[in-house]
């Protein structure tokens, strides 16, 4: 996520005074100690449950004087045909019942706190709602469920580094007038089969399946604040990182957001069919901030709890989108726990990804893990481990990747490959170490090596980060490019001014290659397999379609790029050898050679490692623009790439010696004996 969103993460500050009930702010540790005094609720009926008996309503807001729910026939634009007076019960919850099972309806809560009645609110554990997620939906989940979804599962997973993650956004994906999709940015549009180009290639779901990943990371599909969805005929365009409601889909994805059965039975529609494609799915979240601050919905039931503050009692802005949460409370801590089961029991959801993850701590990320794990040892979490601002959570706390080794089960994502590859994200011009600058060789090195502690990596060296903090392989997530700052197409268009578009594609090759090769989970954005851009808009996160859609005649123009990541990820899939799992495997079978220049990396995977039935792999990467020459074992080596191709099943064989390195290329060779 992007940090400078506060246009649409909009809210009022919240002052000491309000928070506390008195005229004066009260310092930070005075709400702490408040806010930990107060009782938490972690059963498994709040807000709202249906059974034989009627309709039940439970409510956490422990500082409320009182609490009502209000029944209505519509989702929006009518008055309520009652209300409900709820009563204080157990650890902090209000709860009232109403006879009969009410669905159809739809419900808000309103609480009244220091003599005030609050605005209305869906709750915080809406789990359907309509137009705009305002009102939450009483609907019966056992009448949405896809035919066969009983059966239904995702891949089997033993370690995230088997798996090949593809980011991307619904709308994105699918909306190009080309892309041959009935169901332009809908959930809808992953279920299609058969859908090809205007030029005929294969689109959709086909094209995931002929690519030949594992599984997609979609951007936040839960109920968001900024498109407003009595106006799709506009085409609003949001990434979706200003959360509402946490445990809704979002309505614009679904074709109808005015029914709230659409947009759940849509959505476990477009699991199922990936699923049956053997694709998993992956659920952006968004726990570390809302939309709101003061008309939050939670704010607007348990004034100030689920916050940080600053010392005066304003809003802490961890997030740079105007407010931050606080997972260390144990009503949050149960709120995201709960939430992600929630969403990997009822949807089938095969991973998440945490937004800002660092912003929350440690033990709530473990907490997270070991939960979804009971639930399903195959799920797995990663986020970014890095915050946009301070916060007043201790450092030795955050779920930063420096802490990573803390969270044995949680990735983080490795700025380090990243930035060293292709050049700095915040700098358009900075060049990496495949596009021909000097000195990215040792922090590349890193990437490679996974973060781990290696003998022949000197972290001293690295760019973002001076020791090794990845306790395993496992924890860490590669990639060059995703949906923040540019593509990795205009990044290259604004480093490599004086290359044509051909070498800005060799380049692309090489900065995947290095990724795919290197130890740790591989991640790429969507499109980057056909050479997508945005037109040059970094932070495109509210840009037009214009900008954000992938144009799918790309796909016939640059075949070529597409059967390289194609046989890349084929390569990767195939050999055990770029999967190892623990850092002493890892440190026993890569060895670096000893290369003279700069802009080369040469190094082996020996021994059949992580049990690969190639007994060594030469890896040579020459980011240079003239040629380089590698001094490679003499002996019968099978050529896997070369001078900007790759077959995952060999092209050629070679007898080792001196070999020529093409420039920004890499080589890559294998022999089983």
């Amino acid at each position: 996520m992007k940090i400078n969103f506060k246009n649409f993460c909009s809210g009022s500050l919240l002052t000491g005074a309000l928070l506390c009930g008195v005229q004066t702010a009260c310092t930070t540790t005075s709400m702490e100690s408040q806010y930990a005094s107060l009782p938490a609720y972690n059963g498994e009926d709040l807000e709202l449950t249906v059974n034989d008996n009627g309709t039940h309503f439970r409510l956490w807001s422990p500082q409320a004087e009182a609490a009502r729910v209000y029944l209505y026939n519509t989702d929006s634009n009518s008055v309520a045909t009652d209300s409900l007076e709820m009563t204080r019960d157990e650890n902090g919850t209000w709860v009232a019942s109403a006879p009969g099972q009410l669905y159809g309806m739809f419900y808000t809560f309103r609480i009244n706190h220091n003599g005030k009645w609050l605005d209305e609110t869906p709750g915080v554990w809406a789990k359907a709602a309509g137009t705009n997620g305002r009102r939450a939906a009483i609907i019966d989940f056992a009448k949405t469920n896809p035919e066969g979804w009983s059966e239904d599962r995702g891949p089997v997973v033993n370690n995230i580094n088997d798996v090949i993650i593809y980011e991307m956004h619904h709308r994105d994906f699918s909306v190009h007038a080309s892309s041959g999709i009935e169901n332009k940015g809908k959930f809808l549009a992953l279920t299609e089969q058969g859908t090809r180009s205007v030029l005929g290639d294969k689109t959709g779901i086909d094209h995931l399946k002929e690519l030949g990943i594992t599984h997609i990371h979609i951007l936040p599909s839960y109920d968001y604040n900024s498109v407003d969805e009595t106006q799709l005929a506009s085409n609003q365009y949001n990434w979706g990182y200003d959360p509402y409601n946490y445990n809704t889909p979002e309505g614009s994805y679904s074709t109808n957001p005015a029914n709230p059965v659409a947009r759940v039975v849509e959505m476990k529609q477009m699991v199922k069919a990936l699923h049956d494609a053997g694709i998993g799915v992956i659920m952006d979240v968004v726990y570390n901030h809302t939309a709101n601050n003061d008309d939050s919905n939670f704010s607007l039931t348990a004034p100030g709890y689920y916050y940080r503050h600053r010392e005066d009692g304003s809003y802490s802005d961890a997030s740079g989108c105007g407010n931050e949460t606080a997972s260390e409370r144990q009503q949050m801590r149960n709120y995201i726990v709960n939430s992600v089961k929630y969403w990997a029991q009822e949807y089938h959801i095969d991973g998440f990804r945490f937004d800002l993850m660092a912003i929350h701590d440690t033990e709530t990320m473990n907490e997270v893990s070991a939960e979804l794990k009971k639930i399903n040892p195959s799920i797995f979490v990663y986020g970014e481990g890095w915050t946009a601002g301070d916060s007043p959570l201790p450092v030795e706390r955050r779920a930063l990747k420096e802490n990573v080794s803390k969270m044995p089960q949680v990735a983080v994502f490795s700025d380090d490959i990243r930035d060293a590859i292709k050049g700095h994200y915040s700098n358009a011009a900075d060049c990496g170490f495949a596009t021909g600058k000097p000195g990215n060789e040792e922090t590349v090195k890193i990437g490679i090596v996974a973060s781990t502690a290696h003998p022949q990596v000197d972290y001293s060296k690295g760019n973002n980060s001076k020791f090794a903090y990845a306790a395993a392989p496992t924890q860490i997530i590669n990639y060059v490019s995703c949906h923040d700052d540019l593509t990795l197409t205009d990044k290259l268009h604004k480093s490599m001014t004086d290359a044509n578009e051909a070498d800005m594609m060799r380049a692309a090759r090489l900065a995947q290659t290095i990724v795919f090769t290197s130890q740790g989970t591989p991640f790429m954005f969507a499109g980057e397999e056909i050479f997508r851009d945005k037109k040059g808009v970094h932070n495109s996160y509210k840009s037009p379609d214009s900008i954000n859609a992938i144009d799918w005649t790309l796909k016939q123009k640059n075949a070529e790029q597409f059967e390289y990541y194609r046989q890349l990820i084929a390569l990767r899939k195939a050999h055990p050898a770029f999967r190892m799992t623990t850092t002493e495997q890892v440190a026993k079978h890569i060895v670096f050679d000893s290369v003279e220049g700069e802009n080369l990396i040469s190094y082996s995977i020996v021994d059949n490692a992580n049990g690969d039935a190639w007994t060594e792999i030469k890896l040579v990467f020459n980011g240079s623009k003239e040629a380089r020459e590698a001094n490679v074992a003499e002996g019968e080596w099978t050529i896997i790439a070369q001078d900007g191709k790759l077959n995952a099943e060999g092209m050629g064989t070679t007898n080792g010696g001196k070999l020529e390195v093409a420039p920004c290329s890499a080589l890559i060779l294998a022999r089983v004996k």
